[in-house]
């Protein structure tokens, strides 16, 4: 029964929450790679247009909420998605149209747009300061379990209690689905097979009769969808702080490079090379280590190796072991030094 209760006490505080965070920062990662990709930049406003396309949902939940209009057991939020897709696909495709399309056709070398995009990061922060503010909020309602520890205990008569939270399942259940669409559609379809030519052999996608502007839209909206869903995920799991996206450009990034900068199934499974790294990496060990030793080698302290101020350190370190000993990534994408 003890090593069942510490299985448990892994899933609750390590192995469900690493999953979840690791499904949002998988999509960040894919739309990094993705832009780059195909559009040729790192684009360091990532974090900020995730920001910006969840703040059109926390707007739209409080609207929602105000006329009386809710998703049952689920939370609001979800019936806000296509809008704030909507919104975060226009914003998008109008800094591409102003910003970005000049770039484009001046032949800028990457690290020009990578300067450019943070011009793009801090306009972003300003418009969302302006519309909604710094301030954090919370827009989760609904059921907020889908398994209660007292439940649990209840129904196992174990001593630990497993614990599901609702936005952790939606988290994992959402990404998977958005995820297999996304590489269904790349494989399977025209425009997605247009798109990976373009990303492989530009000059010669060109040759082919692919339409570039086709491609770069196209791109663009797939980059909303995720962005979108990617920060409403997370804001639903944590809460709606708009400048906390930012600091999750170090390991969204990270996730990116770790898979393979430009191969969008690395970056889905570094996403969660970074949160699991993360997790247990500042995760204390005590309550844990209780169950499996013995009473007179029981811990007195937490045992934990790292503390959690440390977190990004951990996505850092581990960019940097991997810059050092495999710079194309777990999956073989570009070289970092390629992206300048």
């Amino acid at each position: 029964m003890d090593l069942i209760n510490a299985v448990i006490v892994l899933l609750n505080y390590t192995i469900i929450p690493a999953l979840t965070y690791g499904s949002q920062l998988a999509l960040g990662a894919i739309f990094v790679t993705l832009i780059y990709g195909i559009l040729r930049f790192a684009n360091f406003a990532t974090g900020d247009m995730m920001s910006f396309g969840t703040m059109f949902a926390v707007l739209l939940t409080y609207y929602f909420q105000s006329i009386g209009i809710s998703f049952g057991f689920l939370p609001t939020a979800l019936l806000t998605i296509p809008f704030a897709i909507f919104m975060m696909i226009l914003y998008m495709l109008l800094i591409d149209q102003t910003v970005f399309k000049y770039y484009r056709i001046k032949k800028s070398p990457p690290v020009q747009l990578a300067m450019v995009s943070v011009g793009v990061m801090f306009v972003t922060q300003a418009v969302i300061r302006i519309i909604i503010g710094p301030t954090d909020r919370r827009f989760l309602d609904g059921e907020k379990f889908i398994l209660k520890a007292t439940e649990f205990k209840e129904m196992t008569g174990l001593a630990e209690g497993l614990t599901i939270k609702s936005t952790q399942m939606i988290t994992i259940v959402v990404t998977i689905i958005v995820v297999a669409i996304m590489f269904w559609f790349l494989n399977k379809t025209k425009t997605g097979t247009s798109m990976r030519a373009y990303s492989d052999n530009e000059d010669l996608a060109l040759l082919s009769g692919i339409d570039p502007k086709k491609v770069v839209l196209i791109t663009w909206i797939i980059a909303g969808i995720l962005a979108t869903i990617g920060g409403i995920l997370y804001g639903l799991d944590k809460s709606y702080r708009p400048f906390v996206y930012f600091n999750n450009m170090l390991p969204i990034f990270a996730a990116a490079i770790v898979g393979g900068i430009g191969n969008p199934y690395g970056a889905f499974f570094g996403g969660y090379v970074i949160a699991f790294a993360e997790i247990f990496l500042t995760y204390a060990y005590k309550r844990f280590l209780v169950y499996i030793l013995p009473e007179s080698l029981e811990p007195n302290s937490l045992m934990q190796l790292l503390s959690t101020d440390y977190k990004f350190a951990i996505s850092f370190s581990i960019l940097v072991i991997v810059l050092i000993f495999r710079p194309s990534g777990i999956f073989e994408g570009k070289r970092i030094w390629e992206i300048i």
